[in-house]
């Protein structure tokens, strides 16, 4: 492992350990007799970030690498089997963990937020439609800034400038973005008074824009043609790049598309890895004031 992935682990470890003494309701629920886990909690979620920075999306890879490199850090590494069970009842821990850190760093406070969705592909074939267990939740979808049709989910994602996410939901292709956003604002007691919200034009609504406003919100998007000019728009270009610079990482450095997840709780929580990843290295690289851009990868990625 290298040195700057080494002192993030490390830092992260810690930091959960200590959070989870903290919080024991986090950990996810065993029975009062039984094996207590050789792995504890926090080096499982150690060892999904990790996973996820060094981009192994197959977990029989990621195991027969830790097995080989990362013993002095785990002294005891699950087979893949093990490893799977384990994080696939994480769910909620994840979330936990994720919340935690993004509150530890300093442009939680930041009063910008963008909001946008992005789709998360589940399968192309026909008889993986009909037969996938994810039938009924993924849906076929149309993604208007790839201008292309896909059958899966849609991650609805809140985050600051930095790249920071605040909030984020898995819907079917076809949710709205609108009713998806005010949940999570609501869900997460998010919607406080101050905050400027940017997005595109598919969050175009008056109902919309009323319940951001009553919430004392502003709402910044693109006017249509048929609106007059919009306070705000000279830099919406700029910060419409940066939501989709934040996709773009999570979908090729962290690997989202390729997730290749085929239960519901399987993909529910290889999409949370990758976000608590993301979270994990913004609050590494602005807690030690590392110098360039908080969501840059690149020292965790080999």
């Amino acid at each position: 492992m290298n040195p700057d992935l080494d002192a993030l682990a490390t830092r992260l470890y810690v930091t959960i350990d200590d959070a989870l003494k903290a919080h024991p309701h986090w950990v996810p629920e065993r029975p009062e007799i039984g094996i207590t886990p050789k792995l504890c909690d926090a080096e499982l979620v150690t060892l999904a970030v990790i996973q996820a920075l060094l981009g192994y999306n197959c977990e029989a890879r990621f195991i027969r690498y830790a097995r080989t490199h990362l013993r002095p850090w785990f002294p005891y590494i699950p087979k893949r089997c093990g490893y799977n069970k384990r994080l696939r009842r994480s769910g909620e821990l994840l979330t936990h963990v994720n919340g935690f850190l993004a509150r530890q760093c300093p442009s939680y406070s930041d009063n910008l937020w963008l909001v946008d969705s992005t789709p998360v592909e589940c399968g192309r074939s026909r008889e993986t439609a009909k037969r996938s267990d994810l039938a009924g939740w993924a849906q076929y979808g149309y993604c208007a800034s790839h201008s292309r049709y896909f059958w899966g989910l849609r991650l609805h994602m809140i985050a600051t400038p930095s790249g920071l996410p605040i909030a984020f939901a898995l819907t079917g292709a076809k949710a709205d973005e609108r009713e998806t956003c005010l949940e999570m604002l609501h869900h997460a007691d998010l919607d406080t008074a101050g905050r400027v919200l940017i997005a595109d034009k598919g969050y175009r609504s008056a109902e919309f824009e009323t319940d951001i406003n009553t919430g004392g919100m502003t709402l910044i998007r693109p006017a249509t043609r048929s609106e007059k000019p919009r306070p705000g728009q000279q830099a919406l270009h700029a910060w419409r790049q940066t939501i989709e610079s934040i996709f773009d990482t999570l979908k090729d450095q962290l690997g989202l598309e390729r997730h290749g997840a085929r239960t519901r709780p399987g993909v529910a929580v290889r999409v949370q890895q990758r976000i608590l990843a993301l979270t994990a290295a913004i609050w590494h690289n602005e807690t030690t004031q590392r110098h360039g851009p908080a969501r840059s990868l690149i020292a965790y990625d080999h």
